[in-house]
C-alpha cells in the first residue's frame, strides 16, 4: 500500500481519503462506515495493492455504476487490474454476510424488533411480529440466447430478484438473491432457506408480508393483508396498520437504491452470474450504515406491486388466515396507540 500511495500521491480519490475528506462523495460511505468495513475484512493481504486501498476500489466502483474504465482512470490502475480486484473484494464482503445480515440473535434483541413493528403499525396487536418481507428486481443486462427471455419479469425488464427481510429499523435480517425475474415472489420464497429450514422466527411470531404471498401459519408463519375489495372496517383497519408496519422494508429497500443509484437504476453491466455477489454485497454495506448512523433517506419510494395472491395451494402448509382473523379482532377491539406513547 505504501508503495502505491507513493507513485499516486497526485491521485483526487486516495488525496480525499488520506487527507480526511468526506468519504461519502466517492465511496458512498462515511469514514465510520469504512472504518468498521475494514475492521470486518481484517484482511493483512501481502500480495496485491493491500487491503485498504482494493477495499477502496470496489466501493468506489460500486458508487461509480460498475464501470471498470472509470475505476481504471481514477485510481490509475490497469483496467484488468480493477476487474480482479472487485471480484476479490466482493467475494470477501460478502463473506462477512453472517457477521452483518443476521436475526435477532438474544431475546432482547427479539423484544426490541418486535416493539419497534408495534410502534411502526401503531398497535400492540403486531406486538408479534418480526420481520417485514419482500421482494425487489434488479435490473440486469440479461445473458444472450434463449436462456435470456427468462430474466424478464412481468414489467418487460430484465432483472434478477433480491428477496429480503428487515427489521424495524430497515436492517436487513435476511437476503436471498439470485432467481431470474419472471419467477413470482411466492415461488422464490418456497425454495429460500428462510422457508424450507423455517429458523426463523421464534413460535408464536409472524412476518409482515404483502398480497403477492401467501398467508401462512406453517411452516413460516407469514401474515398479509386481507385481499382487496376488502370487506368490513375490521378488515380495513387491520390492512391500514399492517401496512404501516410492513412498509418498512420499502423504505430499506429505497435506503440502499439511493446509497447506491449507480447499480439499482440503470441495469447492472456485469456478467449475470456475478449479480448476486453484487447486490448481496450492497445489502451488507447498508447494513453497516445503518449500525454507524449513516443514514440516506431514500429519493423514492418503492412501487407497492398491485399482485394477487399465489403460492396459497403449496403443498404441507397450514393457512394463516385464522391467525390473521384473531389479529384483526385485536385491532379492532384495543385502541389505536399515540405515535409518541410508551404502551409496553
Amino acid at each position: 500500500m505504501s508503495a502505491y500511495k507513493r507513485i499516486n500521491l497526485s491521485v483526487p480519490v486516495l488525496d480525499g481519503f488520506f487527507n480526511d475528506r468526506d468519504t461519502r462523495p466517492d465511496f458512498r460511505l462515511s469514514r465510520e462506515a469504512l472504518r468498521v468495513l475494514l475492521d470486518l475484512l481484517r484482511s493483512d493481504r501481502q500480495h496485491g495493492w493491500g487491503s485498504t486501498i482494493e477495499t477502496l476500489v470496489f466501493l468506489f466502483w460500486l458508487a461509480c455504476g460498475t464501470s471498470y474504465r472509470v475505476v481504471s482512470r481514477a485510481f490509475d490502475m490497469p483496467r484488468s487490474t480493477v476487474h480482479r480486484i472487485v471480484h476479490r473484494v466482493a467475494e470477501e464482503v460478502v463473506a462477512i454476510r453472517h457477521q452483518v445480515i443476521r436475526f435477532p440473535n438474544t431475546p432482547g434483541d427479539l423484544e426490541a424488533v418486535c416493539r419497534g413493528f408495534a410502534g411502526l403499525a401503531r398497535h400492540r396487536a403486531f406486538l408479534k411480529a418480526a420481520g417485514a418481507i419482500d421482494g425487489c428486481h434488479v435490473r440486469i443486462k440479461p445473458p444472450s440466447g434463449p436462456d435470456g427471455q427468462c430474466y424478464r419479469n412481468r414489467k418487460l425488464f430484465p432483472s434478477i430478484i433480491l428477496q429480503a427481510v428487515c427489521d424495524h429499523q430497515g436492517r436487513f435480517i435476511d437476503t436471498y438473491v439470485g432467481w431470474p425475474g419472471s419467477v413470482h415472489d411466492a415461488r422464490v420464497l418456497r425454495y429460500s432457506p428462510l422457508y424450507r429450514r423455517s429458523m426463523y422466527p421464534p413460535p408464536g411470531h409472524f412476518i409482515l408480508a404483502d398480497g403477492g404471498y401467501p398467508c401462512l401459519q406453517h411452516p413460516l408463519p407469514l401474515i398479509t393483508p386481507y385481499k382487496r375489495p376488502v370487506q368490513g372496517v375490521g378488515a380495513q383497519r387491520f390492512n391500514l396498520h399492517h401496512s404501516r408496519a410492513r412498509s418498512i422494508i420499502e423504505r430499506a429497500f429505497g435506503m440502499m437504491k439511493t446509497r447506491f443509484r449507480s447499480i439499482f437504476l440503470k441495469a447492472l453491466e456485469v456478467h449475470h452470474t456475478f449479480v448476486p455477489h453484487v447486490i448481496t454485497a450492497c445489502a451488507i454495506l447498508h447494513n453497516i450504515c445503518l449500525g454507524v448512523g449513516d443514514i440516506m433517506a431514500p429519493e423514492d419510494e418503492h412501487e407497492e406491486d398491485d399482485v394477487e395472491d399465489e403460492g396459497e395451494h403449496v403443498l404441507e402448509t397450514v393457512s394463516g388466515a385464522p391467525w390473521r382473523d384473531q389479529l384483526s379482532a385485536e385491532v379492532s377491539a384495543l385502541e389505536e396507540v399515540p405515535i409518541d406513547h410508551d404502551y409496553w
